[in-house]
């Protein structure tokens, strides 16, 4: 065994002796040998107030672990020495190992590792209330033999899909969970000690310890996490398993994940959700699990997508409208598209425009948007019975949240606050600040103070919020300009392709002008959300993270929208008519939209926003960025150089870790795809292909993610969810949503309602023929205002003197000359009529298949009743043999010569 402990050893996963397996590793700085030493006792509480008046304890920012690194060294090296051995000694007093390496090849790092035995893991797992399976198993029945048989069947089909991982496989056993209890240790199975505690679950048990233990000689040390934002440590984290390739890669969870998940060549493969779990947590679990789900779902609404864009295509030589604006003969002049620099041109040149606007504006669009309003239901749906599922199988059933520990941030500002106090009360206002102090000091000491955000804290919060998003809205502006001034511009070039494709040039470098912006603002608003969450100084990990979410989401949604909405509902509605537009700045004229109408504008936009931001910010950015702070890690370390000296010594496993990128929260995984989720459902009516991007994307994206946590990152922290959290309350909204969007999408951007009702209320014959002629106005060039007319009438080679333009108003000759018409007012009726009605139909359905659906599967259902007639038959039987076992020693007593106290039968006459 000597070899086998000693190659254990030099890979870092265990300690010296080779049998005590590292469940945690602490980092520090090691500073070098300086002749002056300042004795660690001189840290004092006067030390620490010092300091903090001298301003050189900034606030930390961020996650304590990722920012540990970034952080100025708040203390003298012995005064951190002093706070590390202290600490340390508070562990060894809790029961944990430790083995320190100071002589590492990573220069100027030392390494503390964490071991946890057996007595310690079964109090902390006591404490826990961690579910452990125990001996008792019982058959896991999928429900009726015919639902057996179909699943059987359907597992059989699939099996090429399943990864080969132990867990995938289809389990017709289970053993009976129940949290564990040091007095009950009989009920588990106890024979293998070193894996009845995963290393998933050693790592968490180890970090619980690791928070609640304080170094109470320093006051502002609480926890670990304290610790790291101090500096006091540089990081904290478990190890992975072992290597993922090589030669001397032994087999493990890591190697596995990597082989049959985190690879592109198992793309088509379903994810082994269960060994993400083992490995990651349940929180992180969840997240790909609902990945996957979303991923599925993805795949009906791409079929369905693509055969109503197939459905265009098939019927655009059969649309009227187009076929009229493409027809030659009709000799229809339309009025300039821009003051002075444009001249008159035929409704002909925009036949392009027209077919490709019926690709996406057709009859088919309407069903479209009501299947994807159901179909977000019952994704929905479908994910809640999911997460029930994954709750009875990974024994979450009954779990709830724990109450969090207290951030270090909030502590430390709980501090830093009665001393900023206690400094101001000496110079003014003596009296009301030393009051101050003295009940914030009282707080801090006794640890109940909570740190609530002040009414002047949420009016930063605000008017730091309100001008980003009009950062926002001055960019969407600017672009707007950009769009109005290029367009004059190229309309008085002398080249005449560039004249002829002035629309396509203007909508497509606008498009991608939008997205840049998206893109650099995207991290802009990012940083400012962390900065204004830091600043209200939550209590909890868990309030911290929703007020973040919430603050990026709402930016982030600003941002990525913002022109697409634009585009939808404001372009080409506040133009005016020809001698009365609306200008800008008293020269650009606001600009029109095309004939075929905005949507295939809208098309271009969303579609170059939705794959640029998949391209560029999700796949390139979550590749290069880790790579990039990796080589940046390894230059600060010195690393390359001491490789070119010892290229044939390998690192330790933990020393291998510590180079790796920490891991930063779930949040930006999340993020990335709820905004994808509303590209999806938001605007799909515009947009029907956006579904089918969205699941090529998902494919990368989940093997991406998957490489960037079993590779580029740090192993996290296993920690507990039974569900995930905020961002399905975010889902339903947008949800919500998108039915209301979709319904004006339709109504107003959209030409259907129009053609609707010229077919059923002006259409001579009840076809479209006519439209085109119909929705177009008269303007007698005569009425032009003065200095906007076209500087080259006759561009037509004839004079003009009626133009058309697209709007509803009275001719010229009227009495009421260039007044709305009356069929500008039976539109608008009947638009806002199917706002209402699409509204309210779609949104019942939504409801029927929310009700229809239940929330928890019949079978899953029947197996936790199950389970709980099964555990207390368990203690019953428990009971009864305690019963007996008492009951034979009384009948051995009752044969005994000695007497017996006259006590001791009458303590058993109730059992």
């Amino acid at each position: 065994r000597f070899p086998e402990e000693n190659t254990h050893c030099r890979q870092g996963l265990y300690f010296q002796d080779g049998q005590r397996r590292v469940d945690y590793v602490l980092t520090y700085h090691i500073k070098k040998q300086s002749s002056s030493r300042r004795h660690s006792s001189r840290l004092t509480d006067n030390a620490f107030t010092r300091s903090l008046r001298r301003g050189r304890v900034p606030p930390p920012k961020g996650d304590p672990e990722v920012g540990a690194q970034e952080h100025s060294l708040h203390y003298h090296e012995d005064d951190k020495r002093f706070c590390r051995d202290e600490f340390e000694s508070s562990l060894m007093e809790m029961g944990l190992e430790l083995e320190k390496d100071e002589h590492t090849k990573t220069p100027g790092v030392g390494f503390v590792k964490i071991h946890a035995p057996w007595h310690v893991l079964c109090r902390e797992a006591e404490f826990m209330k961690l579910k452990m399976p125990t001996k008792k198993v019982y058959e896991v029945k999928q429900g009726s033999n015919l639902v057996e048989k179909i699943n059987t069947f359907i597992t059989k089909l699939t099996e090429p899909l399943h990864p080969n991982v132990e867990e995938n496989r289809i389990q017709n056993v289970k053993h009976l969970s129940y949290p564990f209890s040091r007095e009950k240790q009989h009920l588990f199975d106890l024979s293998d000690r070193d894996s009845f505690f995963d290393s998933k679950t050693r790592s968490s048990i180890v970090f619980e310890v690791l928070k609640r233990t304080k170094c109470t000689k320093s006051k502002h040390s609480m926890g670990i996490t304290s610790l790291l934002a101090n500096g006091v440590y540089m990081a904290a984290y478990p190890l992975h398993d072992g290597d993922t390739d090589g030669e001397n890669a032994e087999p493990n969870d890591r190697k596995l994940l990597y082989e049959e998940w985190a690879s592109y060549s198992v793309f088509y493969k379903y994810q082994p959700v269960g060994l993400i779990r083992k490995y990651f947590g349940e929180k992180i679990g969840l997240y790909f699990a609902w990945l996957g789900v979303y991923t599925q779902m993805l795949i009906p609404a791409s079929l369905v997508g693509v055969i109503v864009f197939l459905y265009g295509c098939a019927t655009v030589d059969d649309d009227i409208p187009s076929m009229e604006i493409c027809d030659k003969r009709n000799n229809i002049t339309m009025c300039p598209l821009c003051d002075r620099a444009c001249s008159y041109w035929k409704l002909i040149t925009a036949c392009g425009t027209a077919r490709a606007s019926h690709l996406f504006d057709n009859p088919a669009t309407v069903f479209f948007s009501i299947f994807m309003a159901l179909w977000a239901a019952m994704f929905m749906e479908h994910w809640k019975r999911r997460q029930m599922r994954l709750n009875y199988i990974w024994d979450l059933t009954g779990f709830e949240d724990e109450e969090d520990h207290p951030r270090a941030e909030y502590e430390f500002r709980v501090m830093q606050k009665a001393l900023k106090k206690e400094h101001k009360a000496q110079k003014v206002w003596l009296h009301y600040y030393t009051a101050l102090k003295q009940g914030y000091v009282l707080c801090y000491v006794s640890l109940r103070c909570k740190l609530r955000n002040s009414p002047k804290e949420n009016l930063v919060t605000a008017s730091i919020c309100a001008p980003q998003i009009g950062v926002t809205f001055a960019i969407v502006f600017g672009v707007i300009v950009y769009r109005i001034s290029t367009t004059s511009a190229l309309y008085m070039s002398s080249n005449p392709t560039t004249r002829s494709n002035v629309r396509l040039t203007v909508k497509t470098t606008a498009a991608i002008i939008n997205l840049v912006v998206i893109l650099i603002l995207d991290e802009v608003y990012g940083a400012v959300a962390r900065w204004l969450t830091i600043l209200e100084v939550p209590k909890t990990d868990k309030s911290f993270e929703e007020r973040l979410i919430f603050k990026t989401f709402i930016l982030k949604f600003v941002n990525a929208f913002t022109p697409i909405i634009y585009i939808a509902f404001f372009r080409g509605r506040l133009v005016g008519r020809p001698g009365s537009y609306l200008y800008v700045f008293e020269s650009y004229r606001m600009e029109e939209c095309a004939h075929g109408g905005c949507l295939m504008e809208l098309c271009i936009q969303l579609s170059i926003t939705m794959l640029g931001k998949q391209l560029i910010q999700n796949n390139l950015f979550e590749i290069g960025i880790p790579k990039l702070k990796k080589l940046i890690r390894y230059i600060k370390s010195k690393r390359r150089a001491f490789q070119e000296e010892e290229q044939d010594k390998k690192l330790q496993r933990y020393e291998t870790d510590h180079f790796l990128e920490p891991f930063a929260g779930l949040t930006p995984e999340y993020m990335e795809m709820i905004i994808q989720f509303g590209f999806v459902t938001l605007f799909v009516a515009s947009f029907p292909l956006a579904p089918l991007f969205a699941l090529l994307n998902n494919i990368i994206e989940i093997r991406l993610d998957a490489k960037k946590f079993v590779v580029e990152l740090r192993r996290p922290i296993a920690a507990r969810a039974k569900d995930i959290g905020i961002w399905y309350n975010i889902l339903r909204g947008i949800s919500k949503v998108a039915v209301i969007i979709n319904a004006f999408v339709i109504s107003f951007t959209s030409d259907f309602i129009p053609r609707l009702v010229y077919q059923y209320m002006y259409s001579p014959d009840g076809s479209m023929h006519g439209f085109v002629n119909h929705t177009l106005s008269y303007f007698n060039v005569s009425d032009f205002q003065e200095g906007k007319d076209p500087l080259e009438p006759t561009d037509l080679e004839y004079k003009v003197e009626i133009c058309r333009y697209k709007d509803y108003r009275e001719p010229p000759w009227s009495p009421t000359p260039y007044e709305i018409s009356k069929e500008f007012w039976t539109v608008l009726a009947v638009k806002l009529a199917f706002v209402i009605v699409f509204q309210n139909v779609v949104m019942l359905m939504s409801d029927v298949v929310d009700w229809i659906i239940p929330d928890i599967p019949k079978d899953i259902s029947v197996q936790i009743h199950k389970e709980k007639i099964l555990m207390v038959e368990l203690f019953m039987k428990e009971e009864q043999g305690k019963m007996q076992t008492l009951e034979s020693k009384d009948s051995c007593n009752n044969h005994s010569p000695v007497p017996r106290p006259r006590s001791f039968p009458n303590s058993h006459t109730n059992d």
